[in-house]
């Protein structure tokens, strides 16, 4: 009888420490892995990038899609019906528009970062030193964003009717489909002057900074982020919106030139 009850209970002992190692050998459950497209201003590309990198770190099974263009075409495509998850938009006015159409929800959205509009021209150029110049005869093309998509263009326009030069120069403006592609003109030479974000212009070492605007020749330039209302991932976005708004996402965002709003 004694050696029956020690015989079972070795084998439960062992049964038991089997199990154990067999715990041990079972791979722990993988996190489901999430992908959410971000559609953003085509000024917010370099900063976007480095966030991107920085926030994949940090969240290992959320992957970003970044959808760079300009505001109003990134915001037609919403309307649409693309599959966005995010949008970061550079005019107050075409976010609103999605916020009013019920494609995003106002709780979902936050005011996010500010800029200022400069005139910049080639390094080399010399005959270019204030907005008012733009009207002189020696200036033979200068590049905006079309106004009626890119916000950029639309604040150059609105600046340039302050300065009183907009009929002047209508015929010498080379429209462009986002404010990367002014900073593109420029660098190469093709314009003698361009209107674009500070952002923009301090990427570059092709271009200087000839003036920058004053607050009152433009409406407020600023960058509404907000959730998408149809997205499948609406937790991936909200911790990707929260990250926005971090310590980390605000130093990036100034070093590249931004004003991040509380």
């Amino acid at each position: 009888m004694k050696k029956l009850c020690f015989t079972l209970l070795l084998s439960f002992s062992l049964l038991i420490v089997l199990s154990a190692c067999a715990a041990k050998d079972v791979p722990s459950q993988k996190q489901e892995e999430s992908e959410i497209t971000i559609s953003a201003a085509a000024s917010l590309n370099d900063a976007l990038k480095e966030i991107k990198t920085t926030f994949e770190k940090k969240h290992k099974n959320i992957h970003l899609s970044i959808n760079l263009g300009g505001t109003g075409a990134l915001q037609q495509q919403i309307i649409q019906g693309a599959p966005v998850d995010v949008f970061i938009s550079a005019a107050k006015d075409k976010f609103d528009d999605l916020i009013q159409k019920g494609l995003i929800k106002k709780e979902d959205s936050k005011d996010l970062l500010g800029n200022k509009l400069v005139l910049i021209t080639p390094k080399r150029h010399s005959a270019i030193q204030s907005f008012s110049d733009l009207s002189d005869n020696r200036v033979s093309r200068v590049a905006i964003g079309t106004p009626a998509t890119v916000p950029a263009g639309m604040y150059a326009k609105q600046a340039l009717q302050k300065y009183q030069v907009w009929d002047k120069l209508t015929p010498k403006l080379i429209q462009a489909k986002d404010v990367r592609q002014v900073l593109t003109y420029v660098e190469t030479g093709s314009v003698d002057a361009g209107i674009v974000y500070l952002t923009d212009a301090k990427v570059s070492n092709k271009v200087k900074i000839v003036e920058t605007a004053s607050e009152d020749m433009h409406d407020p330039i600023i960058y509404p982020a907000g959730i998408i209302k149809e997205t499948k991932h609406h937790k991936e976005a909200a911790i990707f919106l929260k990250y926005l708004k971090s310590t980390s996402a605000k130093k990036t965002f100034e070093k590249y030139g931004f004003i991040v709003l509380d």
